[in-house]
């Protein structure tokens, strides 16, 4: 069995082929080449919290595996990460565990590079500027994701804690400065995704977290952050001026999110208006992006193939250059 911590991950495994590994994660899911049971929510209301349990099995690629991750935001404040995770990736033919990864680094890569692959699909080629609404443990590969898909001059970043913000964009600016892009602090939410070509929210906001009418035309949007009925981070009204909504998986979205659940319920929108999964664009089975004035918006709550993917590509990496430790 082998172990691999963040360190290991980094030190083999890049945000363009995490980006890459979700693509191939989408595309076998939605051709249903995938067993993936929607995932197990276990509340620690005690705490705010959840603890998932996520398995997968990928008969192509011979593996599977199961994700135990938590999301407890209160974390933030403890100087831990918001979602602990583990990933546990079993050998398909013999089905024993050949891999432990550290899950909360697998989790933020993973969560990142689908809104990168959302964006590398379906955003404006020649996009310049962007937006991230939240600062948490997810925001980092978010940003990265953001600026691996495109070429962008400037990202705006707000978060309600400004402190938070200015260090996160200062740490950022630095992590990330191989990009050239420059990193922003906006003062609001309007400020930061005026003129945006493409937006990425994170947060576990009950309420939305910008203004819907603000959103320029030729905006992509991913949604990442909701994934509970009682979160709703995106305005109904960017929902209802988008000319095409996509889910990674529809199954999971409409179990799970408060984004799309209750914009249904009050009637803002319908399913009708559900364009579908992003796997069938990049299958190349229905288009994406048909001009550069459509707004468009990818909702993510995230399923166990992209973890299950994603690990079996780094743990093949691993093998191949000797990394980690043999347990």
């Amino acid at each position: 069995m082998l172990l691999l911590n963040k360190n290991d991950i980094k030190n083999i495994f890049t945000m363009r082929d995490a980006i890459e590994a979700d693509k191939e994660a989408f595309r076998i899911y939605t051709e249903g080449r995938s067993v993936v049971p929607l995932r197990t929510n276990i509340p620690a209301t005690k705490y705010e919290g959840s603890m998932l349990f996520m398995p997968g099995y990928i008969e192509d690629l011979d593996c599977a595996g199961i994700k135990i991750v938590s999301v407890f935001p209160k974390n933030i404040n403890k100087g831990k990460p918001v979602t602990p995770a583990t990933v546990l990736l079993l050998d398909g033919t013999t089905g024993e565990v050949c891999s432990i990864l550290d899950g909360t680094y697998v989790t933020q890569l993973r969560t990142g590079a689908a809104s990168g692959a959302a964006i590398d699909v379906l955003a404006r080629k020649d996009a310049k500027k962007g937006a991230l609404i939240g600062t948490g443990g997810q925001a980092c590969t978010q940003l990265e994701a953001m600026v691996e898909a495109r070429n962008l001059e400037e990202v705006y970043i707000f978060d309600l804690d400004e402190n938070r913000t200015k260090a996160f964009v200062e740490e950022m600016q630095e992590e990330l400065k191989h990009y050239n892009t420059k990193f922003r602090v906006a003062k609001t939410s309007d400020e930061a995704i005026d003129d945006a070509d493409v937006i990425i929210t994170v947060t576990t906001s009950r309420r939305p977290v910008f203004d819907g009418n603000k959103v320029k035309k030729g905006a992509t949007i991913s949604a990442v952050g909701s994934y509970l009925p009682v979160m709703q981070e995106l305005d109904p009204v960017a929902l209802t001026r988008a000319s095409k909504i996509f889910f990674e998986s529809t199954e999971a979205v409409l179990s799970e999110s408060g984004d799309i659940l209750n914009p249904l319920k009050d009637g803002s929108i319908t399913k009708n208006d559900f364009s579908g999964e992003l796997g069938d664009v990049i299958s190349g089975k229905i288009l994406g992006r048909e001009n550069d004035d459509e707004i468009i918006v990818f909702k993510t709550v995230g399923i166990a193939v992209q973890d299950v993917v994603t690990a079996k590509k780094i743990y093949d990496k691993a093998v191949e250059k000797g990394i980690g430790i043999e347990w």
